[in-house]
């Protein structure tokens, strides 16, 4: 069930929405780590760009 102070959170933005800027720029966000996440699923990280293998 959703909690009082989540509905007063979604009356405030509904009321004073972000701006187109913002928008933009957290949907930039989201599109780099998809890009990321696909790449690094389908063609795979490159040996260079792996962390080295250490014990502590």
């Amino acid at each position: 069930m959703i909690n009082r102070r989540h509905f007063l959170r979604m009356a405030r933005w509904a009321r004073n929405p972000p701006s187109e800027k913002k928008v933009k720029f957290v949907f930039g966000i989201i599109l780099v780590c998809a890009a990321l996440f696909l790449v690094e699923r389908y063609i795979g990280w490159p040996d260079a760009l792996r962390p080295n293998n250490f014990k502590l």
